[in-house]
């Protein structure tokens, strides 16, 4: 089924269709990266707009097995 864009509420904002030239630009300019790296993005996390921006950040890598967790490791800052 085609995408609707006139229907821009809920679940059409909460997640990223990588399969969408309009959704790679969009989410590639909100996010301030390539649409190469959404997309690396997007098959590490998941479609979810809230993982893929906090994976992004690097707040959360995925895990051997797949899974994410939060990054524990120590910042240089002080």
């Amino acid at each position: 089924m085609a995408d609707n864009l006139q229907n821009r509420s809920g679940q059409d904002r909460a997640r990223i269709n990588v399969n969408e030239d309009y959704e790679l630009r969009d989410w590639s300019k909100k996010f301030g990266v390539t649409k190469e790296r959404l997309k690396e993005a997007v098959e590490a996390v998941g479609d979810r707009a809230e993982k893929v921006e906090q994976y992004l950040k690097g707040a959360e890598r995925p895990g051997a097995d797949g899974s994410t967790a939060k990054s524990g490791g120590r910042s240089s800052e002080r």
